[in-house]
């Protein structure tokens, strides 16, 4: 897989994805639904590779649904994943992390355009600083 941009949204997932094992293995959640969810975590994990737009979809049912059935690990779930999948995973973030995500994006994009690297984690590390000074 060559696009860097969704091969980090598949580690998130798969991170995201063995917290949800866990917790199954934890014995936290009925396991008879518990167990389908995963499957179709899975399902969007092999799909994710595919770009296809319903996979976006699928993407932003099952981190809403992350919220509703499992609020235990809600703090636990990568906030990339949300502004990823966009739509209605945005409910679940502020609006300062919102606009601090649309920052994100309008500098990849300029970055790109200039045909310079962009490094996102780097980016969003040096957003979040405190002193404005920082920023560059």
């Amino acid at each position: 897989m060559a696009n860097p941009i969704i091969e980090h949204h598949l580690a998130l997932l798969r991170h995201l994805r063995g917290i949800l094992v866990a917790l199954g293995e934890a014995e936290q959640v009925p396991e008879e639904s518990h167990d389908l969810f995963v499957e179709r975590f899975d399902e969007l994990i092999a799909a994710l590779a595919d770009e296809a737009p319903e996979n976006f979809y699928l993407g932003q049912d099952l981190l809403c649904q992350v919220f509703t059935r499992y609020p235990q690990i809600a703090h636990l779930v990568p906030r990339d994943l949300l502004w990823f999948f966009g739509g209605d995973c945005l409910h679940y973030m502020p609006d300062d992390e919102i606009d601090l995500y649309q920052q994100l994006e309008e500098r990849r994009h300029e970055a790109e355009m200039n045909g310079e690297p962009f490094d996102w984690t780097r980016e969003k590390q040096l957003l979040a600083l405190p002193d404005s000074d920082a920023r560059h």
